[in-house]
C-alpha cells in the first residue's frame, strides 16, 4: 500500500470518536446519512478504495468482489461475524479480511441472559398487559411462568460468548450443558460444571432451554432443522442471539404456533430485516431488533479494532485480527 493515507470507505455511520480518528489517520470517506449502500454503491466502493469497512449487513458476495479494483487490499469488517463476505473470492483476489472478535462477548451474553429470563418468566408479555391497561390485580394463578433454578440450559457453540452465557446462567442456578465441535478445556468445563454432548440430537431432547451461540457457516445453516426442533421437549424454550440462518425459522414458527415448543427469544432472524409474520403474531416469543451487541462501549471497541487493523496493514505489517490472509 502506498505511503500516502489509504482511501478508506466506511459503509455505515460509526460512533463520532471512531469516525474522527479515521479522518485523522486515513483518507476516510464516511456515510454521514447512515443509509445502507446499494449493490451499485458497494461495487463503486470496492473499485475505488484501498480499504473498505463494511458492517455485517453489507453483502460483499462474489459478484461484488469480482469487480474490485486493483487498489483494494483489505476488508476491515466492522463485526465479529464474516458470513457477509465471500472469503474465497477475497482470497483469490489477494484481499485480506479482518474482523473485530472478543469485544462483543459480554454485551451479547447480557442480551442472551436477558432473553433466557424474559421468555420463561413472560416479562415482555406482562409489560404489554400493563401498557394496554389490562392489569386487573394480582391473583395466585396470574401470569404463571417457569422457574429458572434447576433447569438445564443447552448451549450450542461454546466459544467466548457461549462461555460468558454459561457463567451468567450458572449464577441463576441453571445446569450447564453444551454442544461444540470439541470439548472445551477441562479447567473451564470444571469451573462451569458443564456437561459436554458430542451429539446435538441427544442434548436437544433433554434440555429445558437451548441457547444458540455458534457462528453462521455453511456447516451451521439450518443446524436446528425441523427434524432437530422436533427433538425438543414441548416445555422447552429456545434463544438465538447468534445468526438467524442457524435455525429453520419457518419450522420454528410453526412449532411455536402449535405449542410444540413453549417459547422463543430471538435477537436475529433468517431474512433480516424481515421478520417471519407468523412470529409477529405469537405471544410466546420475545423479538428484538438485532441489538445483542448494541452498547456504546462495544461499538467504540469495535471501531478501535478496525482502526488498529487498518493502521497495522497500511504500515506493512500483519493486522492482528486477520480472518484470512491474501494468497499472494
Amino acid at each position: 500500500m502506498p505511503n500516502k493515507k489509504p482511501l478508506v470507505i466506511v459503509t455505515r455511520r460509526l460512533p463520532d470518536a471512531i469516525e474522527t480518528r479515521m479522518r485523522e489517520l486515513f483518507d476516510a470517506r464516511l456515510n454521514v446519512d447512515d443509509v445502507a449502500m446499494t449493490r451499485d454503491q458497494l461495487i463503486d466502493a470496492v473499485q475505488r478504495a484501498d480499504v473498505i469497512v463494511p458492517t455485517v449487513t453489507d453483502r460483499l458476495d462474489a459478484r461484488i468482489l469480482s469487480r474490485a479494483g486493483e487498489r483494494l487490499r483489505l476488508i476491515a469488517n466492522f463485526g465479529a461475524g464474516v458470513d457477509n463476505i465471500d472469503l474465497e473470492t477475497a482470497r483469490a483476489r489477494g484481499i485480506t479480511v479482518t474482523n473485530t472478535p472478543g469485544v462483543l462477548t459480554e454485551d451479547t451474553a447480557d442480551i442472551t441472559m436477558a432473553l433466557i429470563l424474559a421468555v420463561p418468566r413472560r416479562i415482555v408479555e406482562g409489560s404489554s398487559i400493563i401498557s394496554r391497561g389490562e392489569f386487573k390485580g394480582w391473583s395466585p394463578t396470574w401470569m404463571l411462568g417457569q422457574r429458572l433454578t434447576g433447569k438445564r440450559l443447552g448451549i450450542i457453540g461454546m466459544g467466548r460468548i457461549g462461555q460468558a452465557v454459561a457463567r451468567r446462567a450458572k449464577a441463576f442456578g441453571l445446569q450447564i450443558h453444551y454442544h461444540n465441535r470439541k470439548a472445551i478445556a477441562k479447567p473451564i468445563e470444571e469451573e462451569l460444571e458443564a456437561t459436554y454432548w458430542d451429539s446435538l440430537d441427544q442434548m436437544l431432547a433433554r434440555m429445558d432451554i437451548v441457547s444458540v451461540n455458534c457462528p453462521h457457516t455453511p456447516a451451521t445453516y439450518h443446524l436446528l432443522s425441523a427434524r432437530r426442533l422436533k427433538l425438543m421437549k414441548p416445555s422447552a424454550f429456545i434463544v438465538n442471539t447468534a445468526r438467524g440462518e442457524v435455525i429453520d425459522e419457518n419450522a420454528l414458527a410453526r412449532m411455536l404456533e402449535a405449542n410444540e415448543i413453549a417459547g422463543a427469544g430471538l435477537d436475529v432472524f433468517e431474512h433480516e430485516p424481515a421478520v417471519n409474520p407468523k412470529l409477529l403474531k405469537l405471544r410466546n416469543v420475545v423479538l428484538l431488533p438485532h441489538m445483542g451487541s448494541a452498547t456504546l462501549e462495544g461499538r467504540i471497541d469495535m471501531g478501535e479494532k478496525v482502526i488498529i487493523n487498518i493502521k497495522t496493514f497500511a504500515d506493512g505489517h500483519k493486522p492482528p485480527d486477520r480472518v484470512l490472509a491474501a494468497m499472494l
